[in-house]
């Protein structure tokens, strides 16, 4: 195994299994995780379903379940687009925007074993992955 494939294997185990936030989520929202996510998509305003299917990288027949879901909750409302009758838009409710709250309050929470990183430990960690997302 390449250093490489050791650090990233690392990083998954990390993120996706010993912290997985996306459990987190939809056990304090009672929503799945996909769910949880169409609602922070809709918090900067209104989409159709087809934009919504777009950003959530689905198709627009599992979308539209998705939303219906969301609606009977009262998380979301949909409404006729103002530009064309056949075009609904999906606009998260003041419900569903505290539920998107609460989902990016629990994923903006690091996980606690970032406590034993000192300053120059965070700033060496932040710098890397900083040099990482620049060259993707």
């Amino acid at each position: 195994m390449t250093a490489a494939e050791r650090v990233w294997e690392r990083m998954q185990d990390l993120v996706l299994h010993r912290h997985d936030r996306r459990r987190l989520v939809a056990d304090a929202l009672g929503l799945s995780f996909f769910k949880a996510k169409a609602l922070r998509r809709l918090v900067p305003g209104p989409l159709t379903l087809g934009e919504l299917a777009e950003l959530l990288d689905t198709d627009r027949p599992y979308t539209t379940v998705v939303v219906d879901d969301l609606e009977q909750r009262g998380l979301v409302s949909r409404t006729v687009h103002p530009d064309d009758r056949r075009r609904k838009l999906v606009t998260v409710t003041p419900a569903g925007a505290e539920m998107a709250a609460a989902a990016n309050r629990i994923l903006s929470e690091p996980p606690p074993f970032f406590a034993a990183l000192d300053a120059d430990e965070l700033a060496q960690l932040d710098h890397l992955l900083a040099k990482l997302d620049a060259d993707g």
